[in-house]
């Protein structure tokens, strides 16, 4: 099957957003936010199939969607690890192929960022990542929540997902930072560490990952008005 692999790392508990059940299974409007990110991923024609690294112990037998398969693998305590699994799954596919990364709790993606995404990240070493300049006023604060002063915004950028890297590459990138004891928050700062210079594509704003419940209001909404426009 030609096309691309995404790897959606959902091993998380999601401490931040609250609660017992990790966000990324949460309920919105009959089903859970992971099964909407595979639906947006699957549906879009050039991804070929998707690993999905979960929890030990969370059900790991999923259907194929859009007639595409979905490879479920064990996920870590960590971000790295279960993308790290993640490429392990796919070792049939050729070492070198461009493999995009996504996050389990960030439903919204578009098949136009995917497009600009995938275009951009087709060659090269150095891969591509979905992002959205900062737009806002930024603030320093002290210790105790006061403004220092004004930040410089030029230049900032907001890392989205997904991230789009060679295979071989980011499986490197991503054993040297474990191996110098580095939690990366994301695979484009692996790669970054290598000397890597990835290709920023702006996305959308609403590419949101669901952090607070408002973020997982907001989502409702945006899918109540969806299927009201059929």
């Amino acid at each position: 099957m030609s096309g691309f692999w995404c790897i959606v790392p959902a091993a998380g508990q999601g401490t931040r957003f609250g609660g017992t059940t990790p966000k990324q299974h949460l309920v919105v409007r009959g089903r859970s936010l992971l099964e909407h990110t595979l639906d947006a991923l699957m549906g879009h024609p050039d991804i070929a199939g998707v690993v999905v690294a979960l929890a030990p112990g969370v059900d790991r037998t999923w259907p194929a969607l859009h007639g595409k398969p979905v490879v479920t693998v064990v996920g870590g305590a960590t971000r790295a690890i279960s993308v790290r699994a993640g490429l392990d799954a796919i070792a049939g596919v050729d070492t070198h192929a461009p493999v995009l990364v996504h996050d389990a709790a960030r439903p919204n993606i578009v098949h136009a960022d995917l497009d600009r995404l995938i275009a951009a990240g087709r060659g090269g070493a150095d891969g591509a990542l979905l992002a959205a300049p900062v737009r806002d006023t930024l603030k320093r604060a002290d210790a105790d929540g006061r403004s220092l002063g004004t930040q410089d915004r030029a230049g900032l950028w907001r890392a989205l997902t997904p991230q789009m890297f060679p295979r071989d590459v980011l499986a490197r990138a991503l054993d040297a930072a474990a191996a110098a004891g580095i939690d990366v928050t994301d695979e484009a700062m692996a790669m970054e560490r290598l000397g890597h210079r990835p290709v920023l594509v702006e996305g959308r704003e609403d590419n949101l990952k669901m952090t607070t419940p408002a973020d997982l209001a907001w989502f409702a909404w945006a899918l109540q008005q969806r299927e009201r426009q059929g």
